[in-house]
């Protein structure tokens, strides 16, 4: 595929997004200035019915994760055995999300992400294989997207069958206008045939439906552009070239597929030609929740983890957790668990009301918990000390339990990349964030509008700022008395940290403001600002769900709201000095000498620093006796289900 520049890619990413806000959304309005407490306060709870049938799932699944997985053996072997792949699909899991009028179980956001947590504290690879088939694999965008024809042929087979998502090519990852792999229809027009390779496609070796994006060719009467297609994995033409290894999550199974004139039916596209990566980020507005429900159970499990080992371990005439500096590691754990599991469950509630825009809430939860998760379970590997270093199966094999904090640690690193990584997932969430200042600025940052334009735009843009700058200085912040309801008798105050955050939102916006009257259309170029910007509003958002959730939790039940309060307020104190510090990093920062700095690099000036090494990916004898070209795959593709 020839190059692409970088209006062309802009210009993609822009035609995908999702322009319109039919539904209110609290993030939105957090990073305008405006904290709408309403918008999530009352917690939003869930139907007696819904919680009955969940439960019972939960109970069911919770059996069957005992009796039937051993994860040490998917940690030894690299692989789900297939007997539990198909023993999920007898009690319905792979049907979790899918209505019950296709053979599923039609369970909602809430305790499908209920089940990934309690999946993911047993292992990390198989809660991936869940969530890799049901929150973007087939079951979503057909449900979404899907004709009632293509419902009722595929959604019933994703309850029996492993499902996977292809997007990702050896030579494209965030950037889908680069894609490569072609779809060229038939000339009687009922079909098209796929040719191309796709990289990191999680299930694709045990999967038996693919939901593939490929790029149709333009031409007379036909739009052309990346268009969904979903594909049958026994089709002819389709190969499993490699099965690929990583530092974690050492059971999934995820592999390299090609495609050589592969014949996929006209009716199995789903959506309209062009639609593809629309489909795919929409479908990812929920979908990302399932990365927020395994690092919950990460920290959740670090916790109980930390609590057993820091009681019983001593360290000069006292047990470890008597220590300060042991003491505030498990002091963060707790409080950031508390806090996942706030942003996760308030997240999940709101998409299951469908009341509200959460594509920035999820986006939120994404980042938010990917990093938090992976700094809990660095600190509980440090809380265990040696033991936190070695494998479970290493402590087993000399008489001791087996916990396995090192490899939980490699299993968590992914979510830092995985659906988005953190860098990608700033750029993404601050295009939102902005929204409102670009649609404002119009033709003042195009650099193709004429002064004329330029000219009208900005006095717009006057217009607007006087009205809008005005009410992000005074507030319920302010009032002492504001909150009242989140300072009951018995336990501690959140009022002051809503309080903060509606100042800190106003901040926020304010900041923003700034940024973007400096720099104008080059501030999308202005990555270390936009990524503290978005920090900001996750430690908020954070800050907000927590608050809510303990008040829920206070109203159930009085005894267990008290210690709720307590971790919200210690969650909120910490949050409190994060965002501080980010204000300030906003404007005193080195992005500029990092930037010159990297240049220097790129040029060689600083080669001498390299000297003394040794690269044993291109030095040695070994690598002239490495085979080119693709690695061969002992287990080739196999469907289960």
């Amino acid at each position: 595929m020839p190059p692409v520049s970088e209006r062309e890619a802009r210009k993609v990413a822009e035609e995908a997004r999702q322009q319109d806000w039919d539904k209110p959304s609290f993030a939105k309005e957090l990073f305008l200035g405006r904290f709408r407490l309403d918008l999530v306060h009352p917690h939003p709870e869930a139907d007696p019915e819904e919680i009955r049938r969940g439960e019972e799932f939960l109970a069911v699944l919770r059996e069957f994760l005992i009796t039937r997985v051993d994860p040490t053996v998917i940690e030894r072997d690299a692989r789900i055995p297939d007997e539990v792949i198909k023993g999920l699909a007898e009690i319905g899991a792979l049907g979790m999300k899918i209505d019950t009028e296709y053979g599923g179980l039609g369970l909602s956001q809430l305790y499908y992400n209920k089940a990934l947590v309690l999946v993911g504290s047993v292992n990390a690879a198989l809660g991936a294989l869940l969530s890799a088939h049901q929150s973007i694999g087939v079951p979503q965008p057909v449900k979404m997207f899907g004709t009632d024809e293509q419902k009722r042929e595929f959604l019933p087979r994703c309850v029996r069958e492993v499902s996977a998502f292809l997007l990702t090519e050896p030579d494209v990852g965030s950037d889908p206008a680069r894609l490569a792999t072609a779809a060229v229809p038939t000339e009687d027009g009922e079909a098209y045939v796929l040719d191309g390779v796709k990289l990191w496609t999680t299930n694709g070796v045990v999967a038996g439906l693919l939901v593939v994006m490929a790029r149709v060719p333009r031409a007379e009467g036909r739009r052309g552009g990346i268009t969904a297609f979903v594909v049958d994995a026994d089709s002819p033409g389709i190969t499993v070239e490699n099965r690929n290894s990583f530092m974690g999550l050492r059971g999934i199974e995820n592999g390299v597929t090609r495609f050589h004139n592969v014949r996929v039916p006209a009716a199995n596209r789903i959506g309209a030609e062009g639609a593809g990566l629309k489909i795919a980020l929409t479908t990812l507005n929920t979908g990302r929740l399932s990365l927020p429900a395994m690092c919950a159970g990460a920290a959740k499990w670090s916790l109980k983890v930390a609590r057993e080992w820091a009681g019983e371990r001593e360290q000069w005439g006292r047990p470890i957790a008597g220590h300060e500096a042991v003491a505030g590691k498990i002091a963060y754990i707790a409080a950031s668990a508390f806090a996942l599991e706030a942003v996760l469950e308030l997240t999940a509630r709101m998409a299951d009301e469908d009341r509200r825009d959460i594509r920035i809430e999820a986006a939120l939860a994404k980042l938010y918990a990917s990093e938090v998760g992976w700094t809990v379970s660095d600190e509980l590997v440090q809380i265990r000390g040696g033991r936190g270093y070695e494998t479970a199966a290493s402590l087993r094999a000399r008489g001791e339990r087996g916990v396995p904090a090192e490899q939980m640690l490699r299993d968590m690193r992914i979510n830092r990349i995985f659906e988005g990584s953190t860098e990608i997932m700033h750029l993404l969430i601050a295009r939102e964030a902005v929204d409102a200042h670009l649609a404002v600025a119009g033709d003042i940052i195009d650099p193709e509008a004429d002064l004329k334009a330029k000219g009208k735009a900005a006095a717009d843009a006057g217009v607007f700022y006087a009205k809008w700058l005005p009410k992000l200085v005074t507030g319920k912040g302010h009032v002492p008395t504001s909150y009242r309801e989140f300072a009951p008798v018995g336990a501690p105050s959140l009022a002051a940290h809503l309080r903060f955050v509606e100042r800190a939102s106003r901040r926020l916006a304010r900041s923003t403001f700034y940024g973007m009257a400096r720099w104008q259309g080059a501030m999308e170029r202005k990555q270390g600002f936009l990524g503290r910007i978005v920090d900001i509003g996750a430690e908020l958002f954070a800050m907000s769900a927590v608050c809510v959730r303990a008040d829920m939790l206070r109203r159930r039940d009085p005894e267990q709201g008290r210690a709720a309060y307590e971790l919200a307020d210690l969650f909120c104190r910490q949050a409190q000095i994060r965002v501080d510090e980010l204000f300030g990093r906003l404007w005193t920062n080195t992005d500029a000498l990092d930037v010159k700095a990297v240049e220097g690099v790129l040029a060689g000036r600083h080669l001498w620093l390299e000297e003394g090494v040794l690269d044993p990916s291109t030095e040695g004898p070994w690598i002239a006796d490495a085979t080119p070209g693709p690695a061969k795959v002992d287990n080739v593709h196999r469907p289960v289900g």
